[in-house]
């Protein structure tokens, strides 16, 4: 692969962009080496600005269910486009993505559009608090929900992969008000709940980790989480930023059978573009202003771009019937494919997987939790990993804390290269 158009642009970012990026983790410092500048995308291929083309797993970081450029989306974008991009005003557009996405979700009655899913987890705590009248939370060690000061306590991902998981800038107070929980521990809960009695708004968390690497969760932790909720009077939210709508119609709260009584999305219900939500039932929602106490605003909340390619992106999952089961079946073949190389060539890897999530780890202990996914990251393998497989036109994330997202653009002919590809790469491992 050559690298030169890339390097060119990159260098000529760092003058302008803090870092040459405008999100930390593009800028492969994790990994070693130079980003690539991505030129444009169709279906499951990057092509970058070299003119090298790839098979990519990253989708843009999870909403690409159906590939990237899919026509009903970007027909459904420049058609609202010709009529204005932005008004201040409400739309029907609005009310009939919401009325869809509260039919394919069990559990909420009322939904509100934010910009971003940090906006949306951000928002959603508020609420709890506001609701609850109690400023505590608990969130998980690994579990990232966004660069909001209340979250960027030992985060996931890109906080913890360049060595800031506890950023400044976030107040000692802010600090003081986020209990940090083991993933996967319901004996750690029940500590930090016993230890702060009546002071705990919430428990924040990804149902299924992506942020760690994927991690789902143990049997009987979720549902164990709801039954602490109930027995404490503490609001349970699911941070669905990643598994919203990708698992299943109804995300991660359909796939366990396990009620959150708030549930956070983004990405995916906005077909690629900037959007977040976030959901409940009538009586928490209600406490939002207009109507409540709680405020939360935003002028580009519910914008016509990001509902027309959310509405064409949820429409499309509603009725396909087959969608989530190609999915499953795509990722299990990749993850038989992975698994049956990597031990070919004696490579002790542990391999995660839930619904359209994946994730490869360089160590034979389980990865559970964060402490057990920093130790498969701390060898050194993940960066030849990830240049091997770029080398060879697969583009993964550039970081050990990622999940992989599988799309439905995704040929088995795409798998079996991937496949041949760690193969290949395996063999320097």
């Amino acid at each position: 692969m050559i690298y030169k158009r890339s390097s060119e642009l990159f260098t000529a970012a760092k003058k302008v962009i803090p870092g040459g990026v405008n999100s930390p983790v593009r800028a492969f410092s994790a990994v070693g080496g130079e980003p690539i500048f991505i030129k444009e995308a169709k279906g499951a291929y990057l092509f970058d600005e070299d003119g090298n083309k790839y098979i990519d797993y990253i989708n843009s970081w999870g909403p690409l269910i159906l590939g990237h450029a899919f026509d009903p989306v970007v027909n459904a974008v420049v058609e609202r486009a010709r009529k204005g991009t932005s008004f201040g005003t409400p739309t029907q557009l609005e009310t009939t993505i919401a009325e869809l996405a509260v039919s394919m979700v069990p559990n909420i009655d009322k939904i509100r559009m934010v910009n971003s899913g940090t906006e949306a987890t951000m928002s959603a705590v508020r609420l709890a608090r506001g609701f609850k009248n109690r400023d505590k939370i608990i969130k998980f060690a690994g579990c990232y929900h966004g660069h909001s000061d209340s979250f960027l306590i030992q985060a996931g991902s890109g906080a913890v992969t360049f060595g800031t998981p506890n950023s400044p800038g976030v107040t000692k107070g802010t600090a003081k008000d986020t209990l940090l929980a083991t993933y996967n521990d319901l004996e750690n809960v029940q500590d930090l709940l016993n230890a702060n009695k009546g002071e705990v708004a919430c428990i924040i968390l990804e149902p299924v980790a992506g942020n760690m690497g994927c991690i789902p969760p143990k049997k009987g932790f979720l549902e164990g989480l709801r039954n602490l909720c109930d027995e404490h009077d503490v609001l349970l939210i699911f941070d669905e930023v990643m598994t919203g709508f990708r698992l299943a119609k109804g995300g991660a709260q359909e796939i366990y059978g396990v009620n959150a009584d708030i549930v956070c999305f983004g990405k995916v219900i906005g077909g690629g573009l900037p959007v977040g939500a976030f959901a409940s039932r009538n009586e928490i929602m209600d406490y939002l202003a207009p109507t409540g106490p709680v405020y939360q605003a935003g002028t580009l909340s519910g914008n016509p771009l990001a509902m027309a390619a959310g509405l064409a992106m949820l429409q499309e999952l509603n009725g396909d019937s087959e969608i989530y089961k190609r999915l499953e079946e795509k990722t299990a073949y990749l993850h038989k494919g992975i698994n049956n190389v990597l031990n070919r060539n004696e490579v002790a890897f542990t391999i995660n997987r839930q619904g359209s999530m994946i994730s490869v780890h360089f160590g034979e202990e389980p990865v559970t939790d964060f402490e057990s996914a920093a130790r498969s990251a701390g060898n050194g393998k993940f960066n030849k990993f990830f240049h091997g497989l770029l080398d060879h036109g697969i583009y993964i994330a550039p970081s050990a804390f990622e999940t992989w997202f599988i799309t439905d653009a995704l040929s088995y002919k795409d798998l079996d290269a991937t496949i041949e590809a760690v193969h290949q790469v395996s063999k320097e491992l």
